[in-house]
């Protein structure tokens, strides 16, 4: 047990907070942030015999009250998490009160993700809208928010998304960006050891065919162009070259992890995003690409203090996962997909991806600065099997279907572009063009 906690008195916090308060709003009017400042009105005024434990921003502002009880949280995603890492590091900590509990949110990124979703998915939509924001290099979550309580949500299937796996495992191995293969509109493996996954069990199914969305027959697609479209026979036939234990192996090196903490499955279609993905890892799988190959665990809460003074710190943990210039070579030809697509125009160098599932039953958009990475997921909570994204209303909108680029590529234009706002300009290193442009054994005839 790690028993270090003590009860902690919160007169002092709640009546210092509650005398701001009071100041900046002494008529009692209407404070102009819905969901956060009503929350943090009513956590920062508490009774102080309620000795409640209490959540704060990367700058130390109060948040919302902590019970471990999410379903009345102001921002259920985020209290989910923190409990998850509370679990994870003593279970006894959500049995006491009095804990301050400091948290990597930055609560203006907090509201422009909130703002971003409510724009485009109401709180009713049958379909549950995540986004997750990430600082590279360093792993701090900066906005988790939800468009509503994500409490029965099953993980959804991250779709093209993950194609850049497969992309960086094949810079690593040597490929250029203008190696590539003929491919048609429909890929089937030549046998069942076409693909083997890391236990070197043979996993491929030549029963099994793969199509493309848009049809554009026979032709010869590169690592740049059959990226920048997205072409599924073309990154099956990429996985094939560099290995699927490798696209997981590379994957896994980023960050990337299920939802439920059970092993990536390592099946032949690894890199048209079968993982039940965890937002969280997704927007930090991009983020170790910004911070150029340094993968940072993801952490939400940096301190928690009790009464005493007594406290526990989080550090960060980071190490370099994948050779600086190959992480550049990818961003050079995620950077040309956004610049490429009707999302462009962020105010800052951007690279990204859009993530379509099967069927159109899940939709993702995936991308980064250099400094911010973010990941936005959509699917119907009920079953997004059984409720494929096909003629909905979303949002007071009607869409015949859901791809990567509409709801959730907007909602990520949306809240990047007013997150950004004002901060200073970073640029990314361009790629090395002696060693990444041209071809070198997969050349056209």
């Amino acid at each position: 047990m790690k028993a270090f906690l003590v009860f902690l008195g919160v007169a002092t916090l709640g009546a210092v907070i509650a005398a701001l308060l009071l100041l900046l709003n002494p008529a009692g009017g209407d404070v102009d942030e819905k969901p956060v400042a009503s929350v943090s009105t009513a956590a920062a005024s508490a009774s102080p015999a309620a000795r409640k434990s209490v959540l704060l921003d990367a700058e130390g502002a109060v948040i919302e009250e902590f019970s471990g009880d999410c379903a009345g949280s102001g921002y259920p995603y985020l209290c989910r998490r923190v409990r998850e890492q509370l679990l994870a590091e003593d279970p006894q900590l959500l049995t006491r009160d009095g804990l301050t509990i400091q948290t990597t949110i930055d609560q203006r990124l907090q509201r422009a993700a909130q703002r971003a979703v409510d724009a485009y998915v109401h709180r009713d939509d049958p379909q549950l809208a995540t986004q997750v924001m990430i600082t590279p290099g360093e792993g701090t979550v900066t906005a988790m928010v939800t468009s509503r309580d994500p409490a029965d949500a099953p993980g959804l299937q991250q779709g093209t998304t993950a194609m850049p796996y497969a992309l960086a495992a094949a810079l690593a191995a040597g490929l250029r960006y203008d190696d590539g293969f003929v491919v048609s509109d429909k890929y089937r493996p030549q046998g069942f050891a076409t693909f083997r996954n890391c236990a070197g069990q043979a996993v491929g199914d030549p029963a099994h065919a793969i199509v493309n969305r848009d049809k554009g027959g026979d032709r010869f697609l590169t690592l740049r162009s059959g990226t920048q479209d997205a072409v599924n026979t073309f990154s099956m036939r990429l996985q094939e070259k560099v290995g699927l234990c490798e696209t997981v192996k590379m994957a896994l090196r980023l960050g990337l992890r299920s939802a439920d903490g059970s092993p990536l499955q390592e099946f032949e279609t690894f890199t048209l995003g079968l993982t039940e993905a965890d937002p969280v890892s997704v927007a930090n799988s991009y983020a170790s690409l910004a911070a150029r190959g340094r993968f940072c665990e993801p952490r939400v809460i940096t301190e928690i203090r009790d009464g005493a003074g007594a406290g526990r710190s989080f550090p960060a943990h980071c190490v370099q996962v994948l050779d600086p210039a190959v992480a550049d070579a990818v961003t050079g030809v995620l950077a040309d997909v956004l610049a490429k697509s009707s999302l462009k125009g962020v105010g800052r160098e951007a690279a990204g991806m859009p993530g379509e599932g099967d069927g159109f039953r899940t939709a993702w958009y995936a991308g980064y600065t250099p400094g911010l990475a973010s990941a936005v997921s959509l699917g119907d909570s009920r079953d997004p099997v059984r409720h494929p994204m096909v003629d909905v209303t979303i949002g007071g909108r009607r869409y015949a279907h859901v791809d990567g680029t509409s709801v959730p590529g907007l909602i990520w234009k949306k809240a990047m572009t007013e997150a950004l706002r004002g901060t200073p300009e970073t640029r990314f290193v361009r790629p090395e063009a002696e060693r990444f442009g041209g071809c070198r054994d997969a050349c056209p005839n």
